[in-house]
């Protein structure tokens, strides 16, 4: 989605269980199909998150390595609606290119 109707906009989440709760807003409640949804690491290193969660809570050998990142490519007249959805699962930050 190249041209001027997308922008790509992404949110980051200090744990995995805030990454899967995004993930699933977009796709439950903005109707984003979820082969368009995308999760990596906002660093080079895997990364579970920056606060242990779910699973991860209980071990001391976590993959705390950075934020997690989720995009998508969002059409324009969505984008306030997809913002929303990622400050509602806590994302630390939200931008759109």
């Amino acid at each position: 989605m190249s041209d001027d109707s997308t922008k790509t906009m992404w949110a980051t989440f200090s744990t995995r269980e805030a990454a899967d709760r995004a993930v699933e807003h977009l796709v439950q409640q903005c109707g984003i199909a979820r082969a368009d949804v995308f999760v990596e690491p906002s660093t080079e290193a895997n990364t579970a998150g920056v606060e242990p969660s779910g699973g991860d809570a209980f071990r001391a050998d976590a993959p705390l390595h950075g934020e997690i990142r989720v995009s998508a490519d969002i059409a324009r007249t969505d984008l306030l609606k997809v913002e929303e959805a990622f400050r509602q699962v806590g994302a630390r930050s939200v931008m759109a290119q």
